[in-house]
């Protein structure tokens, strides 16, 4: 499986929680993660989607310990049931209100 059918999978499930999975293109800092995921009720963390087997570059792996040094959550995903895993992590270990029924304006 390609890193671009793993991605496209990932940007979907994250939909159809409420999500966005906007894809980072920085020109100025080189080694960012792939995708920055935002959540209903304020949950963001950023994912590096990979080819099944393959792990993050070490330029990457630098980038990701910096923002997790700042208190971001960074996953590494390089399969389907990660991308699942990842999301059920996030939405489980978030603290919904009460009144999560509310959107946001």
């Amino acid at each position: 499986m390609r890193e671009k059918v793993i991605e496209q999978y990932f940007v979907a499930e994250v939909k159809k929680l409420g999500g966005l999975a906007v894809k980072i293109n920085s020109t100025s800092m080189r080694g960012l993660p792939d995708r920055m995921v935002l959540l209903p009720h304020g949950i963001l963390f950023f994912a590096e989607c990979k080819a099944p087997g393959k792990g993050a570059r070490t330029l990457q792996k630098f980038v990701h310990q910096k923002l997790r040094v700042l208190g971001f959550r960074v996953y590494v995903i390089d399969s389907k049931e990660q991308v699942k895993e990842v999301l059920k992590h996030e939405v489980s270990a978030a603290r919904i209100p009460k009144n999560s029924h509310q959107k946001a304006t």
